[in-house]
């Protein structure tokens, strides 16, 4: 199979382990994730919002809109305007200058001592009692307000504390004036509660601050907190709209009135609406069960693996209910709005976000075809207008679906963005341009809020992909890439005990990255995939060639038996060393196959030279499987030539390709490619791209020649 359905089918086997437990077959878990997007579905087309036309604001209106229901809406300026009506009369409040009242005490202070005869008719005579009178009054003068009546009369009635208020306008407060006798009488009860007329002491204060002229000031605090309470107890007003009255004609201005009305008509719609009722609940049933009918069948006949596998069917799912939430809440939070700047937001952007998720962690195929079916959904569940919403979305999600495929860093997400929020505002120009409006400031505001979700989708998507990649393990580019670290533990542990192997691994990995670019496959993993693949000889070194050093050779002291036991162990000792440090499921099967079911020839040729039994030659064989994907037959076919042709004496294209031809003739004979999807056409392009990869590995240079010390000495002495 050489076309793009096995390459799809491959790629996706790839990012998914071919291991599968009870989650991943069991009828009853299918049964469920169908059940909950089914559901999913039934909810988003039942409880959708009623679409009204969407107006700008201060843009004109193109026809006449009527109301649909009778309904009420929060009228803002007629609120605003009974708000300011309420305190439109309100006066000034004033208050004595607290300098002037420092000024007096001095004047008396002065007047005490200029002037004796004020003790004549005392029969005490206590300056100590004289100031603490003057300080309560004082006390009393600081914390007085005035007003006129009707103010006076309006904060008794916002429940305003009026204790401390009394009934004085000055005339003029630059100038000062005398203060009446009642604010007199009010000041003296309020400084001496206990006191029913002043005595003598008492009364030469008051009357030396009667007989003074008074500077007032507005307090200007007081004054706007009266205000703000005032206004905070006018109620907001409803106005009422009848059925069939015109909200808006047909060239009149758009003003944010018309966008409460309208508002306020598409909230009584949506109430009206009979969610409950049995002929609506069913008929949103049906809808539910037929779209979540294709889905499946669509899945079943052109991604069988995905309905096979629980897991994969639950990632498709779940990325699609998360798309379907976030445009739900999105809607919910822009409706709900009373700013202006959120209810600016016309276009909004949601599918590209289920389009990356899934071209990154299924496959291109399984991604666009879920674009489309929630770019639909959407359109007929959302309340924005259908025709732009539908062609952004679809826009933005194909750019993004075609630049996905090959990001290997997270942070090329946001490149991917910027792609595709750029093909975006091409698609406002176009649009403006068919409506003839390219000029209207609405192009900058939609490219900018679409900019901000495109942003939104990008820093959501990195947050979520490490998430989903470790909760239904899936291995991304990205991930191989991680693992592609040198400092990766494994990695540093097999070149510390086992340098030959981890050299051997390394030479193998491009060998099979090359080999694999060239068809097509998947070139990193079987690079990064190659460097883990013979871990199990970390177990035991010594024993593989590559390993050997002094010419000692541990084979000599056991029986070919042994000797291939031991090489044959270090594929299980692999496998337990993955799974203890967590590598991928996809990784294990590369060390499981990359021997597939092949026999350690060489032993089981010496045990055969020695008398040994052929029936015995199972015990000489790898336990496998066979290789299962295009990659790991790769890996096997460069593992055993690279190994093979460092046993040649001369190292050329006719040596190579002798020894290729031999050793992929064997292994096709021995059935090792029967469960992959290599194609005879791949097969001879895998090889010849190997021996020319080997040949450029193993070129040689100029012998240089050595340099003759002694006479250049002589030469240059002479």
């Amino acid at each position: 199979m050489n076309d793009k359905t096995s390459k799809l089918l491959n790629d996706t086997e790839l990012k998914f382990s071919r291991e599968q437990g009870f989650f991943d077959k069991n009828f009853g878990v299918t049964c469920l994730i169908a059940l909950l997007f089914c559901g999913t579905i039934f909810l988003t087309l039942h409880f959708r919002e009623m679409r009204l036309e969407v107006l700008e604001l201060n843009s004109v209106a193109p026809g006449y809109i009527v109301a649909q229901v009778d309904t009420d809406f929060y009228d803002e300026e007629a609120t605003f305007l009974l708000r300011q009506e309420a305190v439109k009369d309100l006066e000034p409040i004033y208050r004595v200058s607290k300098d002037q009242i420092t000024q007096r005490v001095i004047e008396f202070e002065n007047f005490l001592i200029y002037n004796p005869d004020w003790s004549k008719n005392l029969e005490r005579k206590t300056l100590e009692d004289m100031y603490e009178g003057l300080s309560k009054i004082n006390a009393v003068m600081e914390s007085i307000r005035f007003t006129d009546a009707r103010t006076l009369q309006k904060m008794k009635e916002a429940g305003f504390d009026t204790s401390n208020l009394q009934v004085f306008t000055p005339e003029d407060i630059f100038i000062e004036e005398k203060l009446p006798k009642a604010i007199w009488d009010y000041i003296f009860y309020e400084a001496f509660p206990n006191h029913n007329s002043p005595d003598p002491k008492e009364e030469i204060v008051l009357q030396f601050l009667e007989s003074k002229d008074w500077k007032f000031e507005e307090d200007i605090l007081t004054h706007r907190s009266i205000r703000r309470i005032i206004q905070a107890n006018i109620p907001e007003k409803y106005t009422h709209i009848s059925t069939g009255s015109r909200i808006i004609d047909q060239g009149e201005k758009v003003t944010t009135r018309h966008l409460a009305m309208m508002q306020a008509i598409e909230k009584a719609l949506g109430e009206q609406r009979k969610l409950w009722n049995p002929f609506t609940f069913l008929g949103s049933l049906i809808m539910s069960l037929l779209l979540t009918a294709i889905c499946g069948t669509y899945f079943a006949l052109n991604y069988p693996q995905v309905i096979a596998s629980n897991r994969k069917l639950f990632l498709v799912v779940a990325v699609a209910i998360l798309t379907l939430g976030l445009a739900k809440a999105t809607e919910f939070f822009i409706l709900t709005s009373s700013s202006r700047l959120i209810q600016s937001v016309h276009y909004p952007v949601f599918v590209p976000f289920a389009a990356i998720l899934l071209s990154s962690l299924v496959n291109v195929g399984v991604a666009t075809f879920t674009t489309g079916f929630l770019a639909i959904i959407l359109t007929m569940t959302l309340v924005f207008e259908s025709q732009g919403f539908m062609l952004l979305n679809l826009t933005a999600s194909v750019v993004a679906i075609l630049t996905t495929k090959s990001f290997r860093r997270r942070k090329e997400i946001f490149v991917v963005c910027v792609k595709a929020w750029l093909a975006c505002i091409l698609v406002f120009i176009s649009l403006h341009l068919y409506a003839g409006s390219l000029w209207h400031f609405t192009i900058i505001t939609d490219s900018l809020s679409t900019g901000m979700f495109m942003l939104l989708i990008a820093i959501l998507v990195v947050g979520m992909l490490p998430l989903l990649e470790s909760s239904f393990k899936v291995m991304t580019d990205a991930t191989l890439m991680e693992y592609m670290d040198p400092n990766n533990e494994i990695l540093r542990k097999l070149a510390i005990d086992a340098p030959g192997t981890y050299q051997h691994s390394v030479v193998v990995g491009n060998l099979a990255e090359t080999a694999a670019l060239a068809i097509g496959a998947n070139g990193l993993f079987c690079r990064v995939a190659t460097l883990f693949h013979d871990i199990g000889k970390m177990a035991t070194p010594q024993y593989f060639t590559e390993n050997q050093q002094n010419g000692m050779n541990v084979h000599q002291l056991l029986t070919p038996l042994e000797s291939a036991q031991v090489i044959i162990a270090h594929v299980p000792e692999g496998v337990a060393m993955a799974r203890k440090a967590g590598l991928p499921e996809q990784f294990i099967d590369v060390i499981k196959e990359h021997h597939g079911t092949t026999i350690v020839y060489y032993f089981y040729r010496k045990f055969l030279d020695l008398g040994g039994d052929k029936e015995l030659a199972d015990q000489f064989r790898y336990s496998g499987p066979k290789p299962r994907s295009k990659e790991s037959a790769i890996i096997m076919i460069a593992d055993t030539l690279e190994a093979a042709s460092r046993s040649l004496d001369h190292m050329n294209e006719e040596s190579l390709t002798e020894l290729a031809n031999r050793l992929i003739r064997e292994k096709a004979e021995d059935g090792q490619f029967d469960d992959c999807l290599l194609t005879f056409e791949e097969l001879a392009i895998v090889k010849s791209t190997l021996i020319k990869t080997l040949i450029a590995f193993g070129h040689t240079r100029i012998k240089y020649p050595k340099r003759e010390t002694e006479k250049m000495k002589i030469a240059s002495n002479g």
